[in-house]
């Protein structure tokens, strides 16, 4: 029982019995997972539940890219798919934006901005973090977002097309268009806005999402991607790297690979070279 409330405590009271699992087996704690089930049951201790968020305002009179995803939200490297979308934030001041982009390999949030206004320089700042901390090469990166009026805007698109990445735009208004971001500001107003507020502004919030990003990135357990943390399945990715040679080779056969494949593939040689 100490172990399941130690890691409780350490995941900020938000795990549930599947991911405290994890954590046991991973520390080589030998324990069945109906039994962490029954024990965090008999303790009070339960998980947090990720609800539903909609924030996007569109504007359809506004020209935008066609959608080059169709709901596929995989990539076969980092840096060559990313995510965008926002939330909002009540707060004792008023409402407070926050936006996220995301790299969908691993789910690994790498750019974020918090703003007491949803204006395109609020997305176009999260932007470049995001290309600060990867760098991507010119021409490999799809940028994907829904159809809000921020994403859609000239400063926005300009950005895009300044550093070559290609944007794609959800094809309705409909969430599941842009499922990866919807879930991730799903789990950010869970595990965070709720779980940690009420707000009284957009400082204390703004700290609460620092500290909260960097937990999501090194240490949150992630269904989807085998319950390891974001950081962890970019680490394995590199660990498990074919050698270029076959790299390459494999960027001639193209016919069988799908085009990010063949992206990822050609662009990792070309860093190996």
């Amino acid at each position: 029982m100490a172990r399941i409330e130690y890691y409780w405590e350490k995941s900020g009271k938000r795990y549930g019995a599947v991911k405290i699992w994890h954590d046991l087996l991973e520390e080589r704690t030998v324990a069945a997972r109906c039994t962490v089930v029954r024990l965090m049951k008999s303790l009070g201790f339960q998980g947090i539940t990720r609800g539903n968020v909609t924030t996007t305002k569109s504007n359809t009179a506004l020209p935008c890219p066609q959608d080059k995803v169709n709901r596929e939200f995989k990539a076969p490297a980092p840096n060559i798919f990313g995510v965008a979308d926002f939330t909002y934030v009540r707060t004792a001041l008023g409402f407070i934006y926050v936006a996220f982009i995301i790299d969908v390999l691993a789910r690994y949030i790498v750019g974020w901005k918090v703003s007491s206004s949803p204006n395109a320089q609020m997305v176009l700042d999260a932007l470049n973090q995001a290309l600060a901390a990867r760098q991507p090469d010119p021409k490999t990166l799809i940028h994907h977002s829904d159809r809000g009026v921020q994403y859609l805007s000239i400063k926005y698109t300009e950005r895009l097309e300044e550093a070559e990445i290609d944007p794609s735009v959800s094809s309705v208004g409909d969430s599941y268009d842009n499922a990866m971001a919807e879930t991730i500001n799903g789990l950010y107003k869970a595990e965070v806005i709720k779980h940690e507020g009420p707000w009284q502004g957009k400082k204390d919030a703004e700290f609460a999402t620092l500290k909260w990003v960097y937990w999501f990135n090194h240490e949150r357990r992630l269904g989807p991607i085998g319950y390891i943390a974001p950081a962890q399945a970019e680490r394995n990715y590199y660990d498990r790297i074919i050698p270029v040679r076959d790299l390459s080779i494999a960027c001639c056969l193209g016919s069988r690979w799908s085009y990010f494949s063949k992206k990822a593939a050609c662009v990792y040689a070309l860093r190996r070279v």
